[in-house]
């Protein structure tokens, strides 16, 4: 059994052929997967997937590349939100993105504290991008673990080996996307060979980042395979051991799924 623990199913070409993507992955051994709210007009149609297919869960949050638009979403607000249903598991994808820079900054941070409060109320784990922002990232993370834990779910983890082990020594997991099986990622992979094993997740990040050999395609989660193959063949793990490990750890974090 497999977990993508990331993916966007209300986003195209997975939405317009949900039975199909869905079943396709079931079938596949993607027992679960959690479909990610990044803006707020999305979200309903995430509950409608939730209610409508047992094997998907999802949440809520503001992609930092939104958080220009969704200034007036606070701490109650998205504590609501995830209260809409129980199979709302997650506050997110949030975090900071200083790569593009879609929204400004102090934007992105307020946005970021925001979720972080929420998940510290709920007991809801974080699912947190980063990219072009290690420091900042770690900086806040810290601030607010000091004064109550959360639960962390680094996704798409692109980042350095120090920062991963920064992020390990906070108690967060790391997943991993098909970006990892890339051939220019070689450091990236063994960044994620020395990882241990009982804290790592993985995810699609669906439609995007095709893992090899699929890349230059829409992603859907039944490509999932790739990345487990990958990642076992790396850690030298056998692929039924490396998918039980990974499922467990999504478990650990996330509570057991009915």
């Amino acid at each position: 059994m497999i977990i993508d623990s990331h993916c966007h199913l209300t986003y195209e070409p997975m939405y317009s052929s949900l039975d199909e993507t869905i079943k396709k992955a079931n079938s596949e051994g993607i027992k679960y997967l959690l479909t990610i709210s990044t803006e707020d007009k999305g979200f309903n149609n995430i509950l409608k997937i939730v209610e409508n297919y047992s094997s998907v869960y999802g949440t809520y949050g503001i992609h930092p590349h939104e958080a220009k638009k969704h200034k007036e979403i606070k701490l109650n607000h998205i504590v609501e939100k995830v209260k809409k249903n129980k199979k709302i598991i997650g506050v997110g994808e949030t975090g900071l993105d200083f790569y593009y820079n879609h929204s400004e900054k102090k934007d992105q941070i307020t946005s970021f504290s925001e979720h972080i409060k929420a998940s510290q109320i709920t007991d809801l784990p974080l699912i947190v991008h980063t990219r072009s922002a290690e420091e900042e990232t770690l900086k806040i993370l810290k601030e607010f673990i000091q004064k109550k834990d959360f639960k962390i779910l680094i996704h798409c983890f692109t980042g350095t080996r120090d920062f991963a082990f920064k992020l390990l020594d906070i108690g967060a997991y790391i997943s991993a996307s098909g970006v990892v099986t890339f051939k220019k990622s070689r450091e990236l992979a063994e960044t994620f060979k020395s990882i241990p094993a009982d804290k790592i997740l993985v995810e699609t990040d669906s439609p995007y980042l095709s893992p090899e050999p699929l890349r230059g395609k829409p992603n859907q989660p039944s490509y999932i395979t790739h990345t487990v193959k990958f990642l076992s063949n790396l850690k030298n793990i056998s692929y039924e051991k490396f998918s039980e490990t990974t499922t467990q750890n999504f478990f650990n974090l996330f509570g057991k799924l009915n």
